[in-house]
């Protein structure tokens, strides 16, 4: 029977590693040696490298606080603006180094791992779905146009952020971020 305590290490250990190196540009050794475990322990502990990367990216949802987005307690578009605000300071902290892992995986491992592709396919209508709900509420209250579709809205600023993640890799600067927080809050959103 495996210890729990070395998965703990692997998976806890796999989000950083994961989202620094990317899928493909870390080994298995690489994980196991960022976990201080030995290498022999992985598959004791995980399938294969896919399902340390399933399990690593839904650890990393954990930490992006789509809590934020369902506090009644805050106006529907202070929560949007507070939800992406969150995500954008994660990032500026990395360095801009890392981006967003679900837009890194889509890159990476949408083709060729397909449980990754629906993993990530539930991952984006989740949120997208959480999204349109307070653009819902928003709407409801007056504070967004209603001629505008919330569905279709809340697709453009979800893969509109993960654009502007992917290009801050490029600018490493928060020139991105902030065009996506202008257009989104100042413009589309006003």
């Amino acid at each position: 029977m495996a210890r729990p305590s070395l998965r703990e290490k692997l998976a806890s250990s796999a989000v950083d590693t994961l989202h620094t190196l990317g899928f493909k540009g870390c080994s298995i050794q690489d994980i196991t040696e960022a976990a201080g475990v030995p290498k022999g322990s992985f598959f004791n502990h995980f399938e294969n490298k896919e399902d340390l990367a399933i399990d690593a990216l839904r650890r990393y949802l954990e930490g992006s606080r789509p809590d934020m987005l369902f506090d009644e307690s805050v106006p529907p578009l202070q929560r949007l603006k507070n939800h992406f605000t969150f995500l954008s300071e994660r990032l500026i902290t990395n360095g801009f180094e890392r981006g967003c892992m679900l837009g890194l995986f889509s890159a990476e491992m949408a083709r060729e791992y397909p449980r990754m592709r629906q993993e990530l396919r539930e991952v984006f209508d989740r949120w997208c779905d959480g999204v349109e709900q307070l653009l819902r509420e928003a709407q409801a209250k007056g504070e967004v146009d209603p001629r505008h579709d919330p569905g279709q809205l809340a697709r453009f600023l979800v893969n509109s952020w993960e654009g502007a993640t992917i290009r801050l890799r490029i600018t490493q600067d928060r020139q991105p971020i902030d065009d996506f927080l202008n257009v989104a809050f100042k413009a589309l959103l006003k």
